[in-house]
Parts: C-alpha cells; structure tokens; sequence
C-alpha cells in the first residue's frame, strides 16, 4: 500500500467535525485550494453546478441576520435575546463557505448535480482538515429560503448544500469508528 494510500486512508477515518473553531481561519490560497478541490468532485455531464460564497469579518452578519429573520417566522414569541443568538450562530468560525447547487436544466437530473456538490463539500472538509484547518458543515432553514439565497449573492433556485464554517480547531470532535454493520447487503 502506498504512502498516499495510507495517507488518504488515515484522514478519512480521522474525519469528524470540529466542535470549536476560532481564528485564524484560512488563508486566502487555502482557501482557493479548498473550493478547488470541491470542482474536482465527480460532475455528471461535465455542467460545474458548484458555487460559492465566501462569508468572513462583518461579511456573517448577513447570514446572521436570515436566521434571526426564520427563528422569527417559526417562533413568533422570540425574545431579541434568542434572536441575537441566532444572530452569533455565525461567529462560531471565522470562515464560512457557502456552498451551493446551480442546476442546469436538461439531461442531468437535478438530484445527481446536487449529489456532485455534496462530494465537492466532503472533498472541502477533508482538504481542510489536510491543510489543518477545522471544519463543520451546517445547514438550516436559510439554506432553504429563497430570501437568504438571494441576500448571501445567489439565486433563488440554488440550493445551498452546506455551511461550510471553517478556522483553527479549538475543540476537536471525535470521530466515530466507522462500521458498515446493518448498512450492507451482499448479494451474490
């Protein structure tokens, strides 16, 4: 087995999401490192559906502000003390890549496009991790409202597959081992 093999092998199974990052978060080149590994996830047809948007500095607020907005919606009662807690989910990393789905309409059904950007984040993660950085992948009800897409730059018919929050680990999160009982079935 080669060395890379191991390598490779080694970060899968030590993947988990960090619990707690703080800064520094990525360098501006690791960072273009990260997004280009998400491109060079499989793509069905060759249609590149990934994009994304880079949230640093006061630049979170924006996103800070949707899910205080959709608290707000599901819970009418909120105090502007929940609602600022929704507000600084944001600040639990210093980075924050928006990853999103822009879906070309034809032969590529939509789901295999969304799937092509979803092994795009996991390739982000691990080359993250690679570059030692933390990372973990959010989502929530902003990444399903049409008014939040388009706030953070994109269309309303993206979808956002991840939160991608990024920056140093400050409190690791453990990775589970990895068992395939119960999930497999072999059929001869």
């Amino acid at each position: 087995m080669s060395a890379t093999l191991v390598d490779l092998l080694t970060a899968i199974d030590a993947r988990a999401s960090a619990l707690k990052l703080i800064e520094p978060g990525p360098t501006r080149p690791h960072l273009e490192q990260i997004m280009r590994a998400a491109v060079r996830a499989p793509d069905h047809g060759r249609l590149r559906p990934w994009r994304f948007v880079v949230l640093e500095g006061a630049a979170r607020e924006k996103l800070g502000n949707e899910m205080a907005r959709l608290s707000l919606v599901k819970f009418p009662q909120s105090t502007p003390e929940q609602l600022d807690g929704e507000r600084r989910k944001v600040l639990r990393a210093p980075t924050i890549i928006v990853v999103a789905a822009r879906i070309t309409q034809g032969k590529i059904p939509e789901v295999e496009q969304i799937a092509a950007v979803a092994a795009g984040v996991e390739n982000m993660v691990l080359v993250a991790q690679a570059l030692g950085y933390g990372a973990m992948w959010k989502t929530g009800a902003a990444a399903y409202d049409a008014q939040a897409k388009t706030t953070l730059g994109l269309s309303a018919q993206d979808h956002i597959v991840a939160f991608l929050y990024l920056g140093t680990t400050a409190l690791a999160g453990i990775a589970t081992p990895a068992s395939l009982d119960g999930i497999v079935t072999w059929t001869p």
